[in-house]
């Protein structure tokens, strides 16, 4: 039986400003990436994302990035190794603690943004950052972006691990992302990303911009929960995959 998790990222709300529409994802999605206050979110909206999502039994994750507000951690930063891994247990610490207070449990890790960015392109930092969230709470699965060097370093932790791909963003040939900057690197049309999702899926294989299939784990889709479209794009890719006839739960873990 062929099946696959959505995820999506979300609780990046920030006081009274809201972002996106996360009531409505947590209907669709089988996993929850919740900000952890670096990039977005506050005490208020986790608390209240993690409530919602534990009530729409999704599975929990912490969502932790650059201590970047004004960038949405989104810009790519110099952080001494240290001072990184303690942000990173101090987002981690956050997350598990609000997730204990509500009555719920943090199952998995993912790394925001351009942090993400950087540790798909660089082993040590993936490590570095991993080794300091599992040191918070050594039970995470952590997911990574699939065939990068994010998978190099999971296998030399020897953590549990989930494999991801993405519904909404192009893939240049070596499995990253497409900038953001780049035409046609954010996907708006949910019918193209469900069509899209169900060739990767049945593949087993990343489908790069040129045509290029990479073979690829694929655990779980992620959704992203900040685009204008993102609700139809989480329930055209559930309702494609569905009528593929994949089974959409939440990963166990590798």
């Amino acid at each position: 039986m062929t099946r696959v998790d959505l995820n999506a990222d979300m609780g990046e709300s920030f006081g009274p400003w809201p972002m996106g529409d996360d009531a409505s994802l947590l209907k669709t999605v089988t996993s929850a990436n919740i900000a952890c206050g670096g990039h977005a979110g506050d005490a208020d909206t986790m608390a209240r994302t993690m409530a919602m999502a534990q009530g729409n039994n999704v599975g929990i994750g912490a969502h932790p990035g650059f201590m970047d507000l004004a960038g949405f951690g989104r810009n790519r930063m110099s952080v001494p190794r240290g001072t990184l891994q303690n942000q990173i247990r101090y987002q981690v610490a956050a997350s598990v603690g609000m997730a204990r207070a509500v009555g719920a449990k943090v199952r998995h890790l993912k790394l925001h943004g351009a942090l993400s960015n950087m540790a798909s392109e660089d082993a040590a930092l993936a490590r570095d950052c991993y080794e300091a969230a599992l040191s918070v709470d050594p039970d995470l699965i952590v997911m990574i972006l699939a065939e990068t060097a994010q998978q190099e370093a999971v296998r030399e932790l020897g953590c549990r691990w989930a494999s991801e791909i993405f519904a909404d963003r192009a893939y240049n040939d070596d499995a990253t992302l497409v900038d953001r900057s780049k035409p046609g690197a954010v996907i708006h049309d949910p019918d193209l990303a469900g069509k899209r999702m169900v060739e990767m899926v049945k593949a087993g294989a990343i489908i790069t911009e040129s045509g290029k299939q990479i073979p690829a784990a694929i655990d779980t889709i992620c959704l992203h929960g900040d685009t204008p479209t993102a609700v139809q794009i989480a329930t055209h890719v559930r309702r494609a995959l569905e009528a593929a006839g994949i089974t959409v739960q939440t990963f166990d873990g590798r």
